[in-house]
């Protein structure tokens, strides 16, 4: 099991630990925050991008093929009334690969386990526990 953990550090601003990593989370000023960081969805759609990315230059190592330095490109339109969230992967990768390095890299992508689990079916197991307050 993996685990992030989320400490308010001021206004909107979170400071999330996860192994010996810290990052910074914050909403833009227009949602009360300084921006400081990025926002959750924005970490969301990094996460997706850096997911792609690694799935697909591990597997095209194994293959022996040269990808170079792989980009993946991630827009998200938030899911609203009536419509499922919307991510536009692009991976880009070297004009000299195959059609059919290309395609199998694409098939490969949408494994990597952040789009799996984004794909797929989710569930949460959520309690609220009562600490003392920190001050």
């Amino acid at each position: 099991m993996m685990k992030a953990t989320a400490t308010r550090t001021e206004g909107r601003q979170h400071s999330i630990a996860i192994r010996d990593h810290q990052l910074t989370v914050d909403e833009t000023a227009d949602l009360g925050g300084v921006d400081a960081g990025p926002t959750p969805l924005e970490l969301l759609a990094a996460s997706l991008a850096g997911c792609v990315a690694v799935t697909v230059e591990m597997y095209a190592e194994r293959k022996g093929w040269d990808v170079g330095k792989v980009e993946v490109d991630v827009e998200y339109a938030p899911a609203e009334r009536g419509t499922p969230t919307k991510f536009e992967v692009v991976l880009k990768v070297p004009s000299a690969l195959s059609d059919e390095q290309v395609e199998r890299l694409s098939v490969i992508a949408a494994k990597c386990p952040v789009h799996r689990m984004l794909d797929g079916e989710v569930m949460f197991d959520e309690r609220v526990e009562r600490t003392a307050l920190a001050s």
